[in-house]
């Protein structure tokens, strides 16, 4: 493998992993290339045990499952399963937010409200009485608003949705059959429509990928980011650091990993308590670093320095200098636990339905939050205490990053050039053309669009021609690793407009330079606050957020939730650029509806581009036609 195109960071990773003759997820592909081509396309069923059936669609072979299961209706229900597991993920993230706030509140959690302006603002849309009320009161009444929709079997709109999402919207999803009630009540639903002999019509199908989506951007994202906020605190701007340059020799170097802050906040807060601890090992401090979207969480709230975005994961434990990997949910490869016994690193599983062999599993309930961060970290200095005095290989790659961009953040940056209307700044310059749009870059890096650097290369792309990138989950990682969040970016990157544009908005912020043009915004649930400042430019220009110059892509698909990711966005009518194919081709029907004829019912296509200037290109030329329909 020529490695000479590959990012600089991950060329340095492989060569230490390489070095030390261990294979990595890079090497698994190779083996298992090239992969099957009847799943790629979508046309591969084992729901039944008359199968598995593989259905030809360009040669002589099959034309039905034997059941008679149309090539069409195959991938659309295989489509579906995936938006299932990725709502499913998430809307399980934000119950566990859910109850955790709720024993809080009860004293069952030794958690307290950091985000009383949160909660304030969401006892405004729901209609909760504030005035001479305490805010764990306030807390309450929106906990039991939000476990009525966990619970309800009236079929009346869910809480969040009817509240939160925008109205003129609402109307469209209606009219399709969208609006849900009980999540999980419509998860049953589609697990059983898509099992044997059940919908068959490729339509219909489809109408549940669309609002399985919708559950997933309204209570797998923004229900979950909500109560985050007022447990955890509003993210504010902050300053940090990206790459496996953030691991220190000499430090206690703990790897937080997964997704879910209810557990990496006990860390932060045990790591400060046990310092002392790690100093009496011969430890300089306990050095915190974030990974995946734990990593966003911390870094969003704390400024915690971001180590490894999800395909570097293994790569980080080949520096020998993880003393401890803690992993929660979601994105936890089971190979790392491999990895982790040949540099003696403790690598801790916390989560019941995370279980992973040869891992010390720590089992971690909000309950008993304090006790098993205590043991964690704990375990973390013990390793150092092994690990102490012997060669480590940290590669010295890392970069500055601004990140905690919250809506809330972002809009009082922009109230210091107008205080009465703070939105005004940027829509003039939307209309001007400064900003030529926005493109959303969220979810997964995956090692088959690393080679190419299709992220941060196709980020600049877009940067060239005056388009603002707002970015979370793990292409937020590759865009900090990259530079890409500082104010230099700006000014090596940015046509001249976007680049006017952040040296105003650099000043008032207090930085020494302009913003940066890729704005960190969070996790991967945090989707909800690039769709919050969508929503909020929409309704402030009196248009819907699909009639907006703006675009969604997910360069380096993965995970299943990144699916029903960019489902929510096509529901809103933002049309997804994403790479690499979703795995639908194998139905003619139904890539005409995703690509052409779903114009018709929400006004969002998707488009499939695997070379990065081919992708910006697209999405800029999109855009523009955005904005030829706006008259700007």
């Amino acid at each position: 493998m020529d490695n000479t195109i590959l990012p600089v960071i991950e060329t340095a990773l492989l060569k230490v992993a390489h070095d030390k003759g261990f294979a990595t997820a890079r090497d698994r592909l190779e083996v298992m290339s090239p992969q099957c081509g009847f799943g790629e396309l979508g046309t591969c069923c084992r729901i039944c045990y008359m199968g598995p059936c593989r259905i030809d669609p360009f040669g002589n072979g099959p034309k039905t499952g034997v059941c008679g299961l149309t090539p069409d209706a195959m991938v659309a229900r295989n489509l579906l399963r995936d938006t299932v597991g990725g709502t499913a993920s998430h809307v399980g993230h934000a119950r566990h937010v859910l109850l955790t706030l709720r024993d809080a509140l009860n004293g069952k959690a030794p958690y307290q409200v950091k985000g009383v302006s949160k909660a304030l603002a969401l006892a405004r849309t729901f209609g909760v009485p504030t005035e001479g009320r305490d805010v764990n009161d306030i807390c309450r009444d929106l906990v039991n608003i939000a476990l009525e929709d966990f619970g309800r079997q009236d079929e009346l709109p869910n809480n969040w949705l009817s509240k939160r999402a925008p109205a003129a919207e609402q109307a469209l999803w209606s009219d399709l059959g969208l609006m849900y009630s009980n999540p999980h009540n419509e998860i049953e639903t589609a697990m059983h429509a898509t099992s044997m002999g059940n919908d068959a019509d490729p339509v219909s199908l489809m109408l549940r990928v669309l609002k399985m989506s919708l559950i997933d951007g309204w209570t797998g994202l923004t229900l979950c980011v909500d109560l985050q906020d007022i447990l955890f605190g509003v993210p504010e701007i902050a300053v940090t650091e990206a790459a496996v340059g953030v691991l220190e020799e000499n430090s206690v170097n703990l790897a937080a990993h997964g997704h879910n802050p209810v557990l990496s906040e006990k860390i932060l807060e045990w790591a400060e308590k046990l310092e002392g601890e790690a100093l009496a090992a011969g430890a300089e401090r306990i050095n915190v670093v974030g990974v995946c979207c734990t990593g966003n969480e911390l870094s969003m709230r704390h400024g915690v320095k971001l180590a490894a975005h999800n395909s570097q994961t293994e790569l980080i434990l080949a520096t020998g200098a993880v003393d401890a990997m803690v992993v929660d949910i979601q994105c936890i490869w089971p190979q790392l636990a491999q990895v982790a016994k040949c540099f003696d690193t403790a690598f801790i599983t916390t989560d019941a339905m995370v279980r992973i062999p040869d891992a010390r599993h720590i089992p971690f309930e909000p309950h008993h939050a304090d006790e098993s961060a205590r043991q964690i970290v704990q375990a973390a200095i013990d390793a150092f205490r092994r690990r102490r005095g012997k060669p480590v290989d940290i590669p010295q790659h890392k970069s500055t990053a601004v990140a905690g961009l919250s809506v809330e953040a972002i809009i009082d940056l922009l109230s210091k050039l107008d205080a009465e209307d703070p939105l005004k700044p940027v829509l003039d310059n939307v209309a001007n053309g400064n900003i030529f749009g926005f493109v959303g870059v969220v979810g997964c890096s995956s090692i088959k669009f690393r080679d190419n650097a299709m992220t941060e290369e196709m980020v600049k792309h877009l940067l060239r021609q005056n388009v603002l990138v707002l970015t979370t989950g793990c292409t937020a990682h590759i865009c900090a690793q990259d530079g890409l969040m500082t104010s230099e970016a700006t000014y090596r990157y940015c046509g001249d407009g976007l680049k006017a544009v952040l040296e105003v908005l650099g000043k008032a912020a207090g930085l020494d330079g302009p913003l940066p043009p890729v704005w960190h915004m969070g996790a991967c649930v945090d989707n909800s606050r690039i769709v919050d400042l969508m929503v909020a430019l929409a309704e402030r220009l009196g248009v819907k957020v699909g009639q907006l110059p703006a675009v969604g892509s997910a360069p380096e698909l993965v995970q299943e939730k990144a699916v029903s990711i960019g489902g929510s966005f096509l529901a809103l009518g933002v049309s997804c650029h994403i790479a690499p194919a979703p795995r639908i081709l194998g139905g003619p029907m139904v890539t005409k509806l995703l690509t052409e004829d779903l114009q018709e019912l929400t006004g969002a296509v998707v488009r499939v581009e695997l070379e990065p200037k081919g992708a910006a290109d697209w999405m800029v030329a999109h855009i523009a036609e955005k904005r030829a329909a706006l008259g700007i």
